[in-house]
């Protein structure tokens, strides 16, 4: 037994106090009765209480007996020594075996404490027969009674202890997982949205200000000879400036697309289209197919974005001289088409996304894509064009729904 080990249930402070009054009470009883009643033998009966008392004292006193089995056994052990030679002396000492009922089965272990109850209780009642001069069962009844309440009474507080701590223990691991719970779910959600920012950032500024260094470029190789393409270069570049300031001020507005504003997806698909060859060397083209339904706004906006950046690559990658945008309604689904006449290129052989140099176009749109419980194909080679399908289902996923307002 590990006599260092602080296996003791706690009790209150209320309930240590009412115990500590009632063996003072009890021994003082015994006391005042053997003074009051002029027993021959009242001063040994007063010594053996009052020694009995300060014995006891000593036990709070110390925070050993607290901690300690062995101490709390030593303890106990000098205790009921006091108190068997008061029983000696009184009878008026059985009653004391009540309150050391509580102790022996509170500081000692479940064994030892039921032994010793057990065997408190016999020298209760022997030492009242001896006192009486004869034994009947009813002697036998008060301190065997009392033994059983005072069992039934510290097992049921060390249970209702032990399944209070049982709660505790539960409700704190719960608020701890809860606490996980919590960062976890905030951890994926800031990664959620550095994700989604990442693609309305590269599908509207990254691409306005590509489009604006081409436009200056072409200023700039076009100024020397012909003053008044470069001017209408500058203007473009300049509106494509005004445009991108709209979609950022949006942006930081948590609000549609402008292109979305007051017009369908077809209208914005379209003139996008419009804008694009009126700013690059590039003949847009948009076709719509199927007939039109009223599209989520996370649709609406992932479709344009696709697109967006589909015709800013082909400007800036493709070389190509025309390009087809088709927005289809298939029923239960949607598509945007963009097919061009450009160089092309090998989608198993794309270069890793870099800050510098760029590469993020795809895999944002894939993502925005996949997001919203869709699919992305591209079919492209060397020499032969590039085919991008965007394709979604009327009905989003439920968890896409913070999507639809980028």
């Amino acid at each position: 037994m590990n006599s260092t080990a602080p296996a003791l249930t706690p009790t209150t402070r209320s309930l240590a106090w009412c115990l500590h009054v009632l063996v003072v009470a009890l021994l003082a009883l015994a006391a005042v009765r053997a003074v009051a009643g002029h027993q021959s033998d009242a001063g040994p009966v007063t010594a053996a209480a009052a020694a009995c008392a300060v014995v006891y004292a000593v036990g709070p006193v110390l925070p050993r007996v607290r901690r300690s089995r062995r101490a709390a056994a030593l303890w106990l052990a000098a205790v009921g020594a006091c108190w068997l030679v008061l029983l000696a002396l009184s009878a008026d000492g059985v009653w004391v075996a009540f309150p050391l009922y509580f102790l022996q089965l509170h500081l000692l272990p479940r064994r030892a404490g039921l032994a010793a109850v057990a065997a408190t209780t016999a020298a209760a009642v022997a030492g009242f027969a001896v006192h009486q001069g004869s034994f009947s069962p009813a002697m036998a009844i008060g301190p065997a009674l009392g033994a059983a309440v005072a069992v039934a009474v510290v097992w049921g507080y060390q249970a209702l202890y032990r399944e209070s701590e049982q709660r505790r223990r539960l409700i704190e691991e719960l608020t701890a997982t809860r606490a996980d719970l919590a960062a976890a779910q905030h951890a994926a959600g800031v990664l959620a949205e550095r994700e989604r920012l990442a693609r309305e950032i590269h599908d509207t500024l990254a691409q306005g200000l590509s489009s604006i260094q081409l436009l200056l470029r072409a200023a700039e190789r076009v100024l020397p000879r012909t003053p008044e393409n470069a001017a209408r270069y500058v203007h473009q570049a300049r509106q494509a400036a005004v445009d991108n300031l709209a979609e950022a001020r949006r942006f930081v507005a948590a609000l549609a697309p402008p292109a979305l504003e007051g017009t369908t997806l077809a209208g914005a698909l379209e003139r996008l289209c419009a804008t694009t060859s009126t700013r690059h060397r590039l003949t847009a083209r948009f076709h719509l197919t199927g007939e039109p339904v009223p599209l989520a706004t996370a649709h609406e906006v992932a479709l344009l974005r696709v697109a967006q950046s589909a015709l800013a690559n082909i400007a800036r990658h493709a070389e190509a001289a025309t390009a087809d945008v088709t927005l289809r309604y298939l029923g239960d689904h949607v598509a945007v088409h963009v097919v061009d006449d450009g160089r092309g290129f090998d989608p198993a052989r794309l270069p890793a996304p870099d800050p510098e140099t760029g590469g993020f176009g795809l895999a944002a749109m894939r993502a925005r894509v996949h997001a919203l419980g869709g699919t992305l194909t591209i079919e492209s080679a060397p020499g032969h064009g590039t085919a991008l399908a965007a394709r979604l289902p009327l009905t989003p996923p439920a968890e896409t729904e913070p999507e639809a307002r980028p």
